[in-house]
């Protein structure tokens, strides 16, 4: 029996399949959520590399994090308007994986970019004199590089752990999207360790680059306090 689990190739998303009268809405409602996430960060990005004004550190960050974000909910969003359009709630286990691994590398990211963005923020504020220097192009290019593609291995291989399960509670899925809680309630016996395994992924990809934005808010708040304020 646990053999046939292992080799269950697909899921059902039941996201809002108890609602049944709020398909359509729920369908309009996510399909301008998305067209106005796309168009705006679009708009913010082709903005940033036309405007000779905008070719800075700051807004070099902004336009990669309008860029985490279309990509962000085009991993969710288009999955979930196929499932309210055509009520077919399936999906295989490589497309859910592919999804969830996205999913996580894409979060990684984000917490990566803000990091960097707020680093950005500080030496700018608090180092003005050597912020050419220490902010320079290549220096930008590779904490934005290093931002997209540090959560990538260790995402990957959360993915493969949590996929390799075998799975036979049940094939349903209750969410909207392929996410790590969920799957995990489906998977045969203890997964003590595969949970533990999520947390410490957590901390590292969380706690850290939270950790350093505080860090650098601190510094910033302080040498604000510390400017002479003007005399009329």
């Amino acid at each position: 029996a646990e053999g046939n689990a292992s080799a269950r190739i697909q899921f059902v998303l039941l996201g809002f399949s108890d609602r049944p009268n709020l398909q359509g809405l729920l369908s309009g409602v996510f399909s301008i959520i998305y067209i106005i996430v796309f168009i705006g960060n679009s708009l913010i990005i082709i903005t940033t590399r036309l405007d000779a004004a905008l070719q800075t550190p700051m807004y070099f960050f902004l336009a990669n994090f309008s860029s985490l974000e279309i990509c962000y909910v085009s991993v969710t969003l288009p999955r979930i308007l196929v499932n309210l359009w055509t009520q077919d709630r399936s999906i295989s286990m490589l497309g859910c994986a592919t999804q969830m691994c996205f999913f996580l590398m894409l979060g990684a990211t984000e917490c990566f970019l803000l990091a960097v963005m707020v680093y950005d923020r500080y030496v700018a504020i608090c180092n003005p004199l050597h912020y050419p220097l220490v902010m320079n192009h290549k220096t930008c290019i590779q904490l934005a590089v290093g931002s997209w593609l540090s959560g990538i291995p260790v995402q990957i291989g959360q993915t493969c752990q949590i996929f390799s399960l075998h799975f036979c509670n049940s094939n349903q899925i209750n969410h909207f999207f392929c996410d790590i809680p969920p799957i995990l309630k489906l998977a045969c016996g203890d997964t003590f360790v595969h949970e533990i395994a999520v947390y410490v992924v957590a901390m590292l990809f969380v706690a850290v680059p939270f950790m350093l934005i505080l860090a650098s808010y601190g510094k910033i708040i302080s040498t604000i306090l510390r400017l002479p304020t003007a005399r009329g």
